[in-house]
């Protein structure tokens, strides 16, 4: 994987967050070393003009929707610019929703991708389920259309829906039967590889994920968000889950999705840098991903 041609754009958003913080982690990744660390063949494309998290009062239940559909259609935009030139994107965000944008500036290309939602919770919400507005729970309902959502954000893309369900594939969650979310993923018939298999063999469920995607289209990306990490031992997440994946499984995931000729692009999310406890964390967690990334 050292040959692949890297193209680092930052979303500094926190937009369709529930509160400020997470639109400092692209800067906050560039000064821990990832940049370096991915390698000479790397280029910063720099960031999106972003957004801090402010409330919404006038629209609760799907909250700074216009702020959220701005910066992803700006990710999209750069997104297709580093794939036309052969190029793989790394889109540093940002909540959920700059996800929307990765997927986006595939189509924009001219792509039909599959999509790897690794994260702690699928992201099913829509304003009508979700009461307290924050659209980074809802990024992947907006990108398969389901009802409810908002079309200025399922709108970002050339097409709506961006995904149909047999393009996406679950990863890494821990929600019990009987939950919202996991009804859904159910419902829609999305396929689904959850944490158990994960910590059962971290390799051998990322193998059954890229298997899956190259299965389902051409191309396909990866979403990361790091609250599928366990907080008590990677405390990175804007919201902390109690229970999560360790961060030798999540990179051994990566590691293995990034290695397939079919892998188009990435996106890792939801980083708070006030929630670091030190100034050793995200250094240690900039290494690890770029290892993975690079198969060093």
């Amino acid at each position: 994987m050292d040959h692949r041609q890297w193209t680092v754009v930052g979303a500094p958003s926190s937009a369709g967050a529930h509160t400020p913080g997470i639109e400092r982690a692209p800067a906050a990744l560039r000064t821990a070393g990832l940049l370096d660390l991915l390698g000479a063949d790397v280029e910063d494309a720099g960031d999106v003009p972003g957004f801090r998290w402010r409330p919404d009062p006038a629209y609760p239940r799907g909250q700074n929707a216009g702020a959220v559909a701005a910066v992803a259609s700006a990710v999209a935009d750069r997104v297709a610019a580093a794939l036309g030139r052969g190029r793989a994107p790394l889109v540093l965000g940002g909540d959920c929703t700059v996800t929307v944008g990765l997927v986006a500036g595939c189509a924009r290309a001219g792509l039909s991708p599959a999509l790897v939602y690794v994260d702690g919770g699928p992201d099913l919400y829509t304003p009508e389920t979700r009461a307290n507005g924050n659209l980074d729970a809802m990024g992947l309902a907006h990108m398969l259309g389901l009802p409810g959502t908002l079309p200025e954000v399922a709108g970002v893309g050339p097409d709506v829906p961006l995904l149909s369900p047999e393009r996406v594939v679950v990863y890494g969650d821990s929600l019990p039967r009987g939950d919202h979310e996991r009804e859904l993923v159910a419902e829609l018939g999305l396929a689904y590889v959850p944490a158990d298999e994960v910590h059962a063999d971290a390799r051998a469920a990322a193998r059954r994920a890229r298997s899956m995607a190259e299965g389902a289209a051409d191309r396909f990306v990866v979403h990361v968000d790091v609250d599928v990490l366990s907080f008590v031992d990677m405390p990175l997440a804007d919201v902390p889950e109690p229970f999560g994946l360790s961060l030798g499984e999540a990179a051994a995931t990566l590691a293995e999705l990034v290695a397939s000729p079919r892998f188009a692009g990435l996106s890792v999310t939801e980083i708070n840098p006030d929630h670091l406890p030190d100034d050793e964390l995200l250094p240690r967690f900039a290494g690890v991903l770029a290892g993975a990334l690079t198969g060093r």
